[in-house]
């Protein structure tokens, strides 16, 4: 440990050794044995500073500020046209809903009181893109 490390050592850490990095500070201590009367001027001063940060003390906020706060912050306030647009917005989704409903149901009572069934179309493995069936096409 030399002396300018020492120095830095209480300079950045304080006087109290426990807050001294842990792997110098066994060297610390025993460099302030060795040298007492430099150790104790360097400590004296840092113990000081040490005194005076530990003083320092805020005080709680009181009740008025708090107020003034409170007061100072924004309040969020839908408008009341906001609120309508939410409300038409769903009643629009309820009403395609039962309109499709509705729909359907008239489309399947028409076809249960006309009896009239929509034509079958033959399946595809069976036509070709042309529009032709493929049984036209085995004779040839």
């Amino acid at each position: 440990m030399t002396p300018e490390r020492f120095h830095q050592i209480v300079e950045a850490y304080g006087a109290d050794p426990r807050r001294w990095p842990l792997h110098e500070r066994a060297a610390g201590q025993a460099w302030a044995q060795l040298h007492r009367a430099e150790a104790d001027a360097c400590l004296a001063e840092a113990a000081g500073l040490d005194a005076w940060l530990a003083a320092d003390h805020v005080a709680p906020p009181d009740a008025a500020l708090q107020q003034r706060i409170i007061s100072g912050a924004p309040v969020r306030r839908r408008p009341a046209m906001q609120r309508r647009a939410w409300w038409w917005s769903g009643a629009a989704v309820a009403g395609v809903g039962l309109l499709g409903g509705l729909a359907g149901a008239v489309a399947v009572s028409f076809f249960v009181l006309t009896e009239a069934v929509p034509p079958v179309h033959e399946s595809s493995y069976l036509t070709s893109s042309f529009g032709g069936s493929s049984a036209d096409w085995s004779s040839e």
